[in-house]
């Protein structure tokens, strides 16, 4: 008996555990406040919640808690998820933390952090696909990974213009011409924050070159700069409304971007009203008392300024608190207009199979064809007997951009040796991504051979004895340095030349992030533009290159032949002298460090209407890019209305089905003092072989405008327009003039 009690006794005990196990596992029930009535508006919820705050608890939320390398960590960053940023919460009052990661092409940081993450094809090859579809999906699977590894917050967004080509983050931008990129980039935004995900747009602005960006002055004149960099973050602002602004390193005009007056409040919050927060790029705050009047509302990734100095500012009556105020609202707001306080994210595993769908979805349409003389592409499988992959180390991965953009690759660097594979900055990182497997699958009965392509004369040999020679060219890109030049650096060119002079049927793919010089174009019979290409670049790219998928892609920045021809053959560099270095360098670069000058003399003439402006020959024109199959344009009619309608017919004069990028393009009055055309719409056309679709294109009457500095304002110019429809900017067969009043 004494035996059994002792057992009835347990199980009991057992029963209490569990059932106490299963009270206490469940999620406290959430506290209620006046402000989490959500049928009221977002404004009026941060208002509720900011009468209840306190001075100190309205500064938590101006600032980060630390970043390694870039200042002291407050002992407060212990609640960071890893992140590139994060910024204590409120909990008395039931604000959550914000958790901020870089979002770029991917979630960065997801090794390090034990999590995995997809990597999409990076930003330039997304706007080689002038998808806005595409690009909504392409935000809402960053949104959703974010999610599922507990983040709240991207800081992607990127749309600097390539002004620079040999710019080391245009890879993580969308290309040159401000209407593409501000329209894509405002897509990308929408479907990050339909996920409850604050979005973040950047570098603003005028971030245009990597050389000296924490002390480059960038001088140019009012019209300029709203008609190029400013527009594409007037339109990515506009159709995106994002969360935040992150201000830019670099001065502009004579002020530092995220102390300036005329970017952060004429402009962003006046002139297009807009409603979110300005957060700092990390280490690009440089005062108080200017920046926030200025319109800078969160300094990252620390508090050197908006945290003890900033309350005493405020105590001292330097900073109104009203300007406090003011940002503290805009941050409560759009955590409330996102849904971030209302659906907090809740950690859970990411879809790794339906990243990878996106990924290579995205890379096929991305990629670009730039030749293919004598039809080398596609190749057939069943008749090719054998095939040379020489270079790029394409036996084992495709490299990737690197920086803060970097996603890490599963199992580390697919190049390193073992026990060196994890990401370290400014080392080129291959994903396992190998075009020689993917070909391989592709054509099972070829022999398919790999030559590393060290050897110059070794890779001719086994060029010169197969059917046809693919060389993989790549040249990595980075934040925080520019590239020397545009060629391809080592002995590419050579090699490429070599191989080409072995064998006729030499296709060269290209991984890179920025255009690149070709002095063996001649030679070759096929050039693939492949970009970064992500988790799934080598699928989409064996698909490409055996037909499975017709090349679609059209690149959204120019080709030109050489350095020579650009507007700055030569980049302005900081002198290294007052550069600054050694462990205190973030102190010195927050104190601000001398300036260098560069002029964008150039004015409104960015990419193509450089090279069209100066008559330039270019290896490869903006909005450019082959297919499989061809095209045919006919009936251009115009109706003028609120909205201008451009219809046309596309028709698909080949044998196979195929996607048309089809461009719309105008020439303002000559009055108008602006480049010979600027692009005015698209739209992606999908026929099967020998159909024909009629296409109706609304222009908005901004896109026909010009910036009049005198009245501040956008204005449309009385008198002739052209319209201009086609392929490239440089193959327009329809055109049409009209008078618009």
């Amino acid at each position: 008996m004494h035996l059994f009690a002792r057992a009835v006794r347990a199980y009991l005990v057992l029963i209490c555990l569990f059932v106490a196990s299963q009270l206490f596992s469940q999620p406290a029930p959430k506290q209620t406040f006046p402000w989490s009535n959500t049928s009221l508006s977002p404004d009026e919820r941060a208002t509720l919640v900011l009468k209840q705050m306190t001075l100190d608890e309205k500064i938590t939320l101006l600032h980060g808690t630390g970043h390694h390398g870039l200042g002291p960590m407050s002992p407060l960053s212990s609640g960071s998820n890893g992140g590139a940023g994060y910024v204590v919460g409120i909990e008395r009052l039931g604000i959550p933390g914000i958790q901020m990661s870089d979002a770029a092409y991917g979630v960065r940081s997801s090794g390090q952090n034990g999590r995995y993450s997809t990597a999409l094809p990076c930003n330039l090859a997304a706007a080689a696909t002038w998808d806005l579809k595409g690009a909504y999906e392409y935000g809402a699977l960053i949104g959703r990974e974010l999610r599922a590894q507990g983040f709240n917050m991207s800081l992607g967004g990127g749309v600097n213009l390539t002004r620079e080509p040999r710019n080391g983050r245009n890879f993580e931008y969308l290309g040159e011409d401000p209407i593409l990129a501000g329209s894509l980039v405002g897509q990308l935004i929408r479907g990050t924050q339909d996920q409850h995900v604050l979005g973040d747009i950047k570098h603003y602005a005028l971030n245009n070159q990597e050389s000296g960006r924490n002390s480059v002055n960038v001088n140019i004149d009012e019209r300029s700069m709203r008609e190029t960099d400013l527009l594409a973050f007037e339109i990515g602002i506009r159709d995106g409304d994002p969360a935040g602004v992150m201000c830019s390193y670099n001065r502009v005009n004579g002020e530092y971007a995220c102390d300036n007056k005329y970017l952060l409040t004429d402009v962003l919050k006046r002139a297009w009203k807009f409603p979110g927060f300005v957060l700092s790029d990390w280490g690009a705050a440089h005062s108080i008392e200017k920046a926030s009047a200025a319109g800078m509302d969160h300094e990252e990734p620390n508090e050197y300024f908006y945290g003890a100095r900033l309350k005493e500012a405020v105590q001292s009556g330097k900073v109104p608190m009203s300007q406090v105020d003011d940002h503290v609202h805009r941050i409560l707001r759009t955590m409330f207009a996102t849904a971030v306080i209302d659906d907090p994210p809740q950690k859970s595993v990411v879809d790794v199979m339906a990243g990878f769908d996106t990924a290579q979805h995205i890379a096929e349409e991305g990629m670009v064809l730039l030749k293919n003389e004598k039809n080398v592409l596609p190749l057939d499988a069943s008749r090719i007997k054998s095939i040379a992959i020489i270079g790029g180390h394409a036996d084992v991965g495709m490299v990737s951009g690197g920086g803060s953009a970097q996603v890490d690759a599963p199992g580390g660097n697919a190049i390193m040796p073992a026990g060196k594979r994890a990401t370290t900055w400014g080392v080129p990182v291959w994903f396992p991504t190998a075009p020689l497997k993917a070909i391989q699958a592709k054509a099972p009965n070829a022999k398919v051979e790999f030559d590393p392509g060290t050897d110059l004369d070794s890779a001719a040999s086994l060029a010169k004895g197969a059917d046809v020679a693919l060389v993989f060219a790549w040249r990595a890109e980075i934040e925080g340095a520019d590239a020397p030049n545009m060629s391809l650096p080592g002995n590419q060119n050579d090699l490429i030349a070599k191989v080409a002079a072995a064998n006729p049927n030499t296709v060269v793919v290209l991984e890179t992030g920025n255009p690149v010089t070709m002095p063996w174009l001649d030679q070759v019979s096929g050039v693939l533009e492949a970009w970064f290409a992500g988790s799934s670049g080598h699928k989409a790219l064996a698909n490409i290159l055996f037909g499975d998928v017709n090349p679609s892609g059209k690149l959204p920045i120019t080709f030109p032949k050489s350095e020579a021809d650009l507007p700055h053959p030569t980049i302005n560099k900081p002198d290294p002298a007052v550069q600054p270095h050694g462990p205190d360098a973030w102190r010195q670069t927050l104190e601000g460090i001398p300036a260098f000058q560069t002029k964008y003399d150039e004015g409104l003439k960015v990419g193509y209407k450089w090279y069209d402006a100066e008559k330039k020959p270019v290896l490869f024109p903006f909005g450019y890019g082959l297919s499989y199959t061809t095209f045919k344009y006919s009936g251009l009619k115009l109706t003028p209305a609120e909205k201008l309608s451009v219809t046309f017919t596309v028709k698909n004069t080949g044998n196979r089905a195929g996607t048309e990028i089809a461009e719309v393009y105008a020439g303002l009055p000559l009055s108008s003092g602006e480049p010979p055309k600027r692009l005015v719409g698209w739209e992606r056309v999908e026929l099967k072989a020998g159909e024909s679709k009629d296409v109706s294109v609304q222009i908005e009457p901004l896109f026909l405008s010009a910036f009049d500095p005198q009245q501040h304002a956008w204005k449309k110019s009385a008198g002739e327009y052209t319209i201009l429809v086609g392929g490239s900017s440089a193959n327009l067969p329809l055109h049409q003039a009209l008078a618009l009043q």
